[in-house]
């Protein structure tokens, strides 16, 4: 079969597009990828001939089409023989519950806080919805560290599919000045000194795509 290809959105403002990519590049599977930045001519030419939802990213791999990020995610940990979960099934169940949640959770943190992995120093309102997904991150974060902190720096000691996750989430709290406890900050700054990550936000940077709607926040 040949390399899978994984088509994902503009990188600075696409966080369903760095989470599988993120676990691709953790578990060593070689890939492709293919750019198609939002907003573009190409973007909306292309899309709805690779993916079903007419959204990224799509996961091409042969005859086989994955369109949905945990999807995704859930098909790499397969092709790696597991390795995208914890070994346990504890700590498995724990892992795919958590990652569930982020992917259908925290409405009021995707709407106050778009990703911008570029900018910094951006402020919005602490309103109260935004205030209960943070302290749930935190406990999320602060939790694991504290129940698998002896197995390694990730959530679950290795790198999991839960990482990937929350990977955009690090990034929006960096953004944004979000502030977190101790523990979940550790974590926090794990997160920001992957390799894998800075590659991608270092690509980030240098892209010229603009969303307005996305460039959310005061800026100091």
């Amino acid at each position: 079969m040949p390399e899978p290809v994984l088509v994902i959105g503009t990188r600075n403002y696409s966080s369903w597009s760095l989470r599988p990519w993120l676990l691709l590049r953790h578990l060593g599977i070689g890939f492709s990828e293919r750019l198609l930045h939002f907003n573009s001519d190409e973007f909306a030419r292309e899309v709805p001939k690779l993916s079903p939802s007419c959204r990224v990213p799509v996961l091409l791999h042969g005859e086989i089409v994955i369109w949905e990020s945990l999807a995704i995610c859930e098909y790499a940990s397969e092709l790696a023989g597991g390795r995208g979960w914890p070994a346990g099934d504890p700590a498995r169940a724990h892992a795919r519950a958590i990652a569930a949640e982020m992917h259908a959770g925290f409405a009021a943190l995707r709407v106050s806080c778009p990703m911008n992995a570029r900018a910094r120093d951006r402020h919005v309102p602490l309103t109260p919805a935004l205030s209960r997904d943070l302290d749930r991150i935190d406990s999320i974060w602060s939790g694991c560290r504290r129940a698998y902190g002896d197995y390694g720096p990730w959530l679950f000691g290795a790198y999991s599919a839960a990482d990937a996750m929350y990977a955009p989430v690090a990034l929006r709290f960096l953004t944004y000045g979000l502030q977190v406890s101790p523990d979940a900050l550790e974590y926090q700054q794990t997160v920001l000194a992957d390799e894998h990550l800075v590659r991608w936000t270092t690509a980030a940077e240098v892209e010229d795509v603009l969303i307005p709607e996305d460039e959310t926040g005061e800026q100091d």
